[in-house]
């Protein structure tokens, strides 16, 4: 078993996709990433640790984390895997703040992790990896999709914050350089009904599919189909501009959310789990 670094994010998607394709709802966020190391290398402000572990030349394990972001496991064939992992790591990384994973390769982890560097991590969330093809019809909210603009900058920054705060728990930093990343990507999809009422975003692609998350409503105006109308147009929207599938992750502690989805067409194809440091 023999784990093997990449300097170069072209070299390590074309030896990593036709793995994480298997299960490209499960791995999108690691796919999202391949996509953004390649294609926007400026957003990034210095080098990502890029693995495999490869058993007799086939892949058993990928592993990826940009700087001071969670380090993200796919899913593993061989679990000899984790300590090959967690070995190289403590060679190579100061610190790692968490870790986003399918959740038997997540808790196997932090507990090889902790074995070794006595750093412990708490489950923070579960996650459920949702997979579309289809919209299914739903009752129709009043209003209609648009693409946000420039003018709702403020609006944007105080729904992202908003929307961190009650599905994360936390404001992540740099709320206002993603704003302004999603107005120039015309990603951040508005639902008007006379006035802004919830948001939706497009927030990472795949070669078949695109992630839609970032899904808000003020409590102002919750409770009227806003937001289960939003995602369905959303989602709409990008099966049209022709991606094969719409992706997006839901907290299992949140079985509204989880209804609401799978009310549209979105099906679960897996369970994630998100660790952060403690102590």
């Amino acid at each position: 078993m023999k784990i093997n670094r990449f300097e170069d994010a072209n070299q390590f998607y074309e030896r990593v996709k036709d793995y994480l394709l298997k299960q490209e709802a499960l791995h999108n966020m690691l796919l999202a990433l391949c996509n953004a190391l390649i294609h926007n290398p400026e957003r990034f402000d210095q080098k990502p640790y890029l693995a495999t572990v490869e058993v007799d030349g086939d892949i058993v394990a990928v592993v990826m984390r940009t700087p001071r972001r969670n380090l993200m496991l796919s899913k593993i064939q061989d679990f000899g895997a984790i300590e090959v992992i967690t070995q190289d790591l403590y060679l190579t990384q100061e610190s790692l703040p968490g870790i986003n994973a399918p959740t038997i390769e997540a808790k196997a982890f932090a507990e090889a992790w902790h074995s070794l560097t006595g750093q412990s991590y708490q489950l923070k969330m579960a996650l459920c990896a949702f997979q579309l093809e289809e919209v299914q019809a739903i009752p129709q909210a009043t209003g209609r999709l648009r693409i946000a603009t420039e003018s709702e900058r403020e609006l944007l920054i105080r729904w992202f914050e908003a929307f961190g705060l009650e599905a994360l728990g936390s404001v992540e930093p740099g709320v206002e350089r993603r704003v302004e990343r999603h107005l120039q990507l015309a990603s951040a999809y508005i639902w008007e009904d006379e006035t802004p009422v919830s948001m939706a975003c497009q927030v990472g692609v795949t070669p078949n599919g695109a992630r839609v998350s970032l899904v808000y409503t003020p409590p102002e105006h919750r409770r009227k189909g806003y937001a289960s109308a939003c995602v369905a147009a959303l989602s709409e929207t990008l099966l049209k501009a022709g991606h094969r599938y719409c992706f997006l992750f839901t907290d299992l502690a949140n079985p509204t959310s989880n209804y609401i989805y799978q009310a549209i067409g979105y099906k679960s194809v897996g369970d994630l789990s998100d660790y952060i440091k403690s102590g």
